[in-house]
């Protein structure tokens, strides 16, 4: 997914503001939802996420075209963790490793269904 850095994802020096990186990842794991006609709510629950580890390479700044490119790490009962990086050009900005853990609405750890599961491997 592609996007454009805006004023209001920067400091007032242009640069991107470092917490906006993690919501452009969050943007492009929901547009693959989007993509395929969906949202990111199931209809038995939802994932959220339980570990984050982020690195931060080179800035990113006001006016930048950004490609954000998931892929699936590791598929588990309940969770599962994607990678994801963000690029200017070829030149890697930031990277993240997501566990994203299924859960019913009240908030209790669910075993992912067979389709789901397969949804995931398309998607990611």
């Amino acid at each position: 997914m592609k996007i454009r850095v805006y004023y209001e994802d920067t400091d007032t020096g242009g640069i991107v503001y470092h917490s906006n990186y993690l919501n452009f990842c969050e943007r492009a794991r929901s547009q693959a939802f989007f993509d395929k006609g969906m949202v990111p709510v199931l209809d038995d629950g939802h994932f959220v996420a339980r570990r984050i580890v982020a690195d931060y390479f080179k800035s990113a700044k006001l006016g930048d075209i950004l490609e954000i490119k998931t892929q699936l790490v590791e598929m588990k009962a309940a969770s599962f963790t994607l990678k994801q990086g963000i690029y200017k050009e070829d030149e890697k900005l930031f990277e993240l490793e997501i566990l994203l853990v299924h859960t019913s609405f009240e908030g209790a750890v669910k075993k992912i269904d067979q389709k789901t599961k397969e949804l995931i491997l398309t998607l990611f």
